[in-house]
């Protein structure tokens, strides 16, 4: 049950409505004293009081905007759980605060409620309800936080208890917003974390890093102009680049961890706004925002209950991290926050408008990408990232908006390890590897050419170089080991529905050639070479991250000791079976150390010489 199937979300009011639809199912669960949330049984890592707090807390991250302006039937429910669940003698009580608790995270939530709505969360408590919230939220200055977007979690809880003239620690705010800040890398981009400590650039760049600065540039900028000047300017900056990672529908590029709290992708646009900040024309922010929010409330994300599931375009606990309670996903109404402007202001006065003119390709240094806009599907190539949320999410080397991209299955073999978008290898032709963000050894951003080099093996090395030709994109891997492997590499994963009736879909491994069409797309992958075998390749259910079901067109070869030259040419596209043509048709020149693809036309693509990739390496 969708609980927004009949808005149409276009008016202020629609979003308004849709803010108090998406909450209400899941408030119906919570306890008596409305502190804890629990919808279901699946659980995190962490305790099921912090899950329950979750539940609580999140939908605030809507209620507060919605209500700056307007109501909600919420608050007398709020209000309830945020007096038992502070109250050490009240079984509902959230229990203490420790160090890198999950507790700290929903505390910021709260912090936004204190900072604009005290109205509703704290002028109606009494002086001992006061103090004992303020005591509880207090934990967090004396805490230890992960060094990383936590930090400003710290920063959420401290303004808000400021701006009601509460107790404080302001000079700790500081000290964290410093740290913050030496995560940033120029030209708008943060890591999430210390550069090098496995720190990638992600989402939670948009949604946390620029979010919270937009927040605190917007609420105390007034006593911190200098800093809220940079946090300004910097998100500026950035949404020129992250106008890129959207597509005309409103879909956005799905990379890296956490995207079960899917329209969170709109947080930033709303952000900027709410922080009165407008680098695109207004009407260009309220159709990325107005769109993405659409896009993702046309989607079966819902269960049957109309609760927000775990998954992302579709409930699967598959493609989830171990953080993820039955209440995560509602970190997403984050993308509610322009209802706390005036209804006068001109990002709600601006008709939507669709995204400016955008080139085919867009180089990204800092998250080493390559962004690609073919007519109908918007895809990015993408060098391998430090992270310990591994190879699919980390690793690929395409990322699709369509396609999205598929996670390890249970077991091992054929279709069960998530090779689309990837080249994977096996000693026994059964447990694969594939390039995990830990053992890649280097990696160059070079024009529109991205390289890497992955050693898998202490006597394995892969350096491979990766480059638009769109409607295609082209790979090459130089291969040298001391012992015979096995090899599979995908294609961008499609969507089998339709595989009931024969009519409707086709396989086809002609050559060195695999093709599979389906009603809901064709997607292709070819040996340039000619050497390896075509397959297509049923995954296991529930690792893509878009569908269910999906079929990879698969390249499969036995390689023996030494070294071996592979050439691929991918493409994809949304519409049902298609014969590509082509053109332009992809040709390889060898010699014993490169190899050369250019066009039938002679116009070079790539060139690539053996070593130069460890060679580089070596020399930094």
């Amino acid at each position: 049950m969708n609980p927004t199937a009949e808005n149409p979300l276009r008016t202020r009011a629609d979003f308004e409505r849709a803010v108090e639809d998406l909450v209400e199912p899941l408030y119906e669960h919570a306890s008596p004293g409305g502190a804890r949330v629990r919808p279901m049984t699946t659980g995190a890592h962490f305790p099921p009081v912090a899950a329950e707090l979750e539940g609580f807390a999140r939908p605030l991250w809507g209620l507060v905007p919605l209500s700056v302006h307007g109501s909600s039937e919420q608050w007398d429910l709020v209000r309830r759980g945020l007096v038992n669940g502070t109250d050490p003698s009240h079984e509902e009580y959230w229990g203490e605060a420790d160090d890198y608790t999950q507790k700290h995270v929903e505390m910021a939530a709260i912090g936004l409620g204190l900072a604009l709505t005290p109205e509703r969360i704290w002028e109606p408590l009494s002086e001992p309800e006061r103090e004992r919230l303020v005591r509880w939220l207090n934990q967090i200055n004396d805490a230890e936080l992960h060094d990383c977007n936590w930090l400003f979690f710290r920063v959420m809880v401290n303004m808000g208890l400021r701006s009601v003239g509460a107790a404080h620690d302001w000079e700790g705010t500081q000290a964290s917003l410093d740290r913050l800040e030496s995560f940033y890398q120029g030209e708008g981009w943060y890591t999430d974390g210390q550069p090098g400590d496995g720190s990638p650039i992600d989402y939670y760049l948009p949604w946390a890093m620029h979010f919270y600065g937009l927040v605190y540039a917007a609420v105390c900028g007034d006593e911190d102009p200098e800093r809220a000047h940079r946090f300004r300017e910097r998100a500026a900056e950035f949404a020129t680049e992250h106008v890129h990672w959207f597509d005309d529908e409103g879909r956005a590029l799905p990379y890296g961890r956490s995207l079960t709290y899917r329209f969170a992708q709109a947080g930033f646009w709303g952000a900027l706004a709410f922080a009165d900040l407008n680098p695109l024309p207004w009407g260009v922010l309220r159709g990325l925002w107005a769109r993405n929010i659409r896009w993702w409330l046309n989607q079966p994300i819902f269960t049957d209950g109309g609760l927000l599931s775990v998954g992302y375009r579709y409930p699967t606990l598959k493609t989830s991290e171990a953080y993820n309670s039955p209440n995560s996903p509602y970190w997403a109404t984050k993308a509610f926050l322009p209802l706390a402007l005036e209804p006068t202001h001109p990002f709600w006065q601006a008709d939507e408008e669709p995204l400016p003119d955008r080139p085919e390709t867009v180089v990204q240094s800092e998250p080493r990408k390559v962004i690609c806009r073919d007519d109908d599907h918007l895809f990015a190539l993408s060098l391998a990232q430090d992270s310990i949320y591994g190879a699919e999410k980390y690793g690929k080397f395409a990322y699709s908006a369509t396609f999205g991209f598929s996670m390890a299955g249970q077991n091992a073999g054929l279709g069960e390890a998530g090779h689309d978008s990837t080249l994977a290898l096996s000693l026994d032709g059964d447990l694969y590897k594939s390039p995990a963000p830990e053992s890649v050894a280097a990696t160059e951003v070079d024009g529109t050419t991205l390289k890497s080099l992955w050693t898998p093996w202490d006597d394995v090395s892969v350096e491979t170089w990766l480059a638009p030709a769109l409607p295609w994109h082209v790979r090459v891997h130089r291969l040298e080991t001391s012992r015979p492997l096995h090899s599979e590499e995908g294609g961008f994963a499609l969507d089998r529905t339709g595989d009931d009736d024969p009519t409707q879909f086709s396989h086809e491994t002609e050559g060195a050639t695999a093709r599979a069409a389906y009603p809901n797309g064709t997607s292709l992958v070819t040996d340039l070479r000619g050497d390896r075998q075509p397959e297509i390749v049923p995954e296991e259910p529930n690792t893509n991250l878009m569908h269910p079901r999906t079929v990879v067109p698969t390249l499969q070869e036995r390689y023996d000791a030494g070294e071996h030259w592979l050439a691929t040419a991918v493409r994809a596209t949304p519409e049902g079976p298609t014969d590509f043509d082509r053109t332009p048709e992809l040709v390889t020149a060898d010699s014993d150390d490169r190899v050369a693809l250019e066009t039938a036309d002679g116009d070079r693509l790539l060139e690539c010489t053996a070593g130069e990739i460890a060679n580089a390496n070596r020399a930094e």
